[in-house]
């Protein structure tokens, strides 16, 4: 049990990143142009009402002071109050957290469908036909930006065959299926064109390995071999690199979301963004974040896991 020694002092770690962060965001949020009380009562507003909602919001305050109230407010469980949805922040969040982690979870999931099988072609048949093809389409999948895949998907499957929803989230569970086969498709065209590239060469790599040599010598058949000895070895590294993606997978979140209006963490960055609403665009990073690290740490205890020679 030593090898888990890590995860006593690792959370410790993850500190100085999240103060980090929530100090980076908080300048970056500031630097938005505008004011959020001014695009809040609109352009007839006058500088009384203005200077009102700065006072309300603290927005008159120096912004070392503001920073200041920010961590004592996460020191106690909150994240300030919406500008624009007169809300606490972190009530607001709670209501949008299901949709957005039931795409990453479905995107992962049907990218880790789609990559091992590739790879696994690829890597049996590596330097013949399919090895070349699935290579192609890896680099294919690495080459379209994500807004682009959705307008595809939807011109397709939506507008032409009219097979799925264009937009929204549904009610029902059976609905909501429905609503994210295609976001989650989008995502997963891109994230498992990197795993499938990462996978490949991990499956190569451990199909000339020793391991894999003396499994046949001991007249295993090679379809044991590669799926009792081959793979498990090969997943060690493709799972920090899905781990290292998880940044990437956030952000393509925000811009499907979007496209694809699904009332999720994204779409909610997005106009408060827009909004200049400064504390929901810092709880939801902070909340990225906070996932973020989550899923790196999670990674760590399941390489150590899988992988007995790794030490962290």
């Amino acid at each position: 049990m030593h090898r888990y020694r890590f995860v006593l002092f690792r959370p410790l770690q993850f500190l100085p990143v999240l103060l980090g962060i929530s100090i980076i965001t908080f300048i970056l949020v500031r630097l938005i142009p505008g004011d959020p009380a001014r695009v809040l009562l609109g352009a007839r507003s006058t500088p009384t009402a203005i200077a009102n909602i700065r006072a309300q919001y603290g927005l008159d305050e120096p912004v070392w002071l503001q920073y200041f109230y920010f961590l004592q407010n996460l020191g106690k469980g909150e994240m300030g109050k919406s500008i624009l949805y007169k809300i606490d922040v972190l009530k607001l969040i709670l209501t949008r957290i299901e949709p957005t982690l039931t795409l990453v979870l479905a995107s992962v999931v049907l990218s880790i469908l789609t990559a091992v099988p590739m790879a696994a072609l690829a890597a049996r048949n590596s330097g013949r036909m399919p090895d070349h093809a699935v290579r192609i389409v890896s680099t294919l999948g690495l080459g379209f930006p994500p807004f682009w895949l959705a307008l595809m998907l939807i011109i397709l499957f939506s507008v032409k065959f009219g097979v799925f929803p264009v937009s929204g989230y549904g009610d029902t569970i059976f609905d909501k299926a429905g609503h994210l086969i295609l976001p989650s498709l989008t995502i997963a065209l891109s994230l498992s064109a990197v795993l499938t590239r990462s996978l490949r060469a991990a499956m190569i790599v451990e199909l000339n390995s020793d391991l894999a040599t003396a499994a046949r010598a001991r007249g295993m058949p090679e379809s044991i071999v590669f799926w009792r000895h081959v793979l498990p070895n090969s997943l060690v590294p493709t799972i920090n690199l899905l781990a290292v993606n998880i940044g990437w997978l956030i952000g393509g979140t925000v811009v499907v979301e979007t496209v694809f209006a699904i009332p999720g963490m994204g779409q909610l960055l997005v106009r408060a963004i827009f909004s200049r609403d400064y504390m929901v665009v810092q709880g939801v990073a902070m909340v990225f974040a906070c996932a973020t690290v989550l899923v790196n740490f999670l990674a760590d205890i399941v390489t150590v896991t899988l992988d007995p020679r790794v030490r962290l």
